[in-house]
């Protein structure tokens, strides 16, 4: 709980003031790092390349570099960020708002690729100067991933990584039970998971039928969206904004809040604390019969120990009769800096990351979702990762967010309202409606700056 001064500030405003003092301290030590260094700007034989992770991905793009270099004659340096993807973001926005040459090349998150691009911060990558740069072209990527890189009609960023929304299934529970393959529609789903989460619970009272992504964070926002999609609905532009009530939409959150009411098919908890890895970890410990997750829980659930190693398969979510199944697009793409003293290498730099062999190495080393199409077909990617055919298919259906540089606002005005709806504190329809009026006011204020 926030603790109150001499003089009252409320929660909003001392969130900011925590944010306007981190965002000065990171703007501080990037202007430092690029006064005692390989922070400074010009154009020269160097490039400094922003990128997070774990350790085996640091020593991932340690390699990429050493073999960028050794091609090229360019030396690219490492600018290592924090792990956490929103202190990632402010580091960027801070170097990139005091117009910093370094870093030449970043990766963005997807949802930050507008914010980026409408703050004037990245640099056109559709020029004439792609063929001398061998950018591969938009159609080595799959649709939607390809499309979340262009702003304004300008093709901006290049995808490095993706990522998408599936549907984890106990193999061995469904053959068990007399169901041949992974269920089409939601419906099934449904009837899959009542039957099997009775018979199941004799055994393991906690056995859930579908556990999913339903606290108040951006995660709910995606799982949100692919079920509305999966019915005929979505969030589509409506001017600078984006529509929210519609009867589709309604019919997707009636069915969310409908698994967690009375006997439903998911935990309760849901919609208070249920993200990522507490989705995985239910499942993974086999209390669960289905999962909605991003690709990164296969190898968790297939690691030696797991109890499902061996007998977890992934399909693409249900969807609605007469609809098709629809997944959420994430992932990370490549943005060269409008303020880089040295654009032409840094542009091969970019092309580079998303080159086919660096693309395949990735995915072989890492097991990476890699933004390059074909290496989901290539014959030794397969051997190694078999799961990849269905990633394919997948991600060249996937949905992309509202493609607008006010996103985070938008996204925290769902959040809220979905959240509420699932919690049983607004109906499904009241809930949008809601949405849709805070949404309608955003849109006008960000319209008017």
């Amino acid at each position: 709980m926030w603790q109150q001064s001499t003089i009252p500030i409320g929660p909003g405003r001392i969130k900011r003031r925590i944010r306007k003092a981190l965002l000065c301290s990171v703007a501080a030590g990037l202007c430092l790092w690029a006064l005692t260094g390989c922070g400074r700007g010009g154009a020269d034989d160097s490039l400094v390349l922003a990128v997070g992770g774990v350790p085996a991905e640091l020593a991932a793009w340690e390699k990429t570099a050493a073999d960028f270099t050794a091609a090229t004659g360019v030396k690219v340096e490492l600018l290592r960020q924090p792990a956490d993807s929103d202190q990632r973001r402010q580091g960027l926005a801070a170097a990139l708002q005091a117009r910093q040459a370094r870093p030449d090349v970043f990766l963005m998150d997807i949802a930050w690729v507008a914010q980026f691009a409408a703050s004037g911060w990245l640099s056109p990558l559709d020029s004439a100067a792609d063929e001398a740069d061998s950018l591969p072209g938009p159609d080595a990527f799959p649709p939607g991933a390809a499309a979340a890189g262009v702003y304004g009609g300008k093709r901006l960023a290049l995808p490095v990584y993706v990522d998408a929304g599936l549907l984890y299934y106990r193999k061995d529970l469904l053959a068990r039970y007399g169901y041949p393959s992974p269920p089409g529609t939601w419906e099934e789903m449904m009837d899959m998971a009542r039957r099997i989460q009775e018979k199941e619970r004799a055994a393991d009272p906690d056995f859930q039928g579908y556990v999913w992504q339903g606290a108040q964070y951006e995660g709910l926002v995606c799982n949100f969206l692919e079920v509305a999609v999966s019915a005929g609905g979505g969030l589509p532009r409506r001017g600078s904004g984006i529509a929210i009530e519609s009867e589709s939409n309604v019919r997707a959150l009636a069915l969310m809040r409908g698994m967690l009411a009375g006997d439903g098919i998911s935990p309760r908890e849901t919609f208070t604390g249920m993200k990522e890895e507490e989705a995985r970890l239910h499942f993974q410990k086999g209390s669960a019969l289905f999962e909605r997750n991003w690709p990164y829980a296969w190898a968790l659930h297939n690691q030696e120990g797991s109890p499902v190693r061996g007998k977890t398969g992934i399909a693409p979510l249900p969807h609605f009769p007469g609809h098709g199944s629809a997944a959420v697009l994430g992932g990370w793409l490549a943005g060269v800096s409008r303020y880089t003293g040295n654009p032409a290498a840094a542009r091969k730099l970019a092309g580079y990351l998303v080159s086919l062999p660096v693309q395949k190495r990735l995915a072989l080393e890492l097991g990476w979702n890699p933004g390059r199409a074909e290496v989901y077909s290539d014959p030794e990617v397969l051997s190694a990762l078999p799961h990849f055919r269905e990633l394919g298919g997948i991600f060249s259906h996937a949905v992309a967010r509202p493609n607008l540089p006010y996103w985070t606002s938008l996204s925290e005005i769902l959040q809220r309202h979905l959240n509420a709806a699932l919690a049983g504190s607004l109906e499904p329809r009241a809930a949008l409606r809601a949405a849709d009026a805070e949404a309608k006011a955003a849109a006008a204020r960000y319209g008017s700056r």
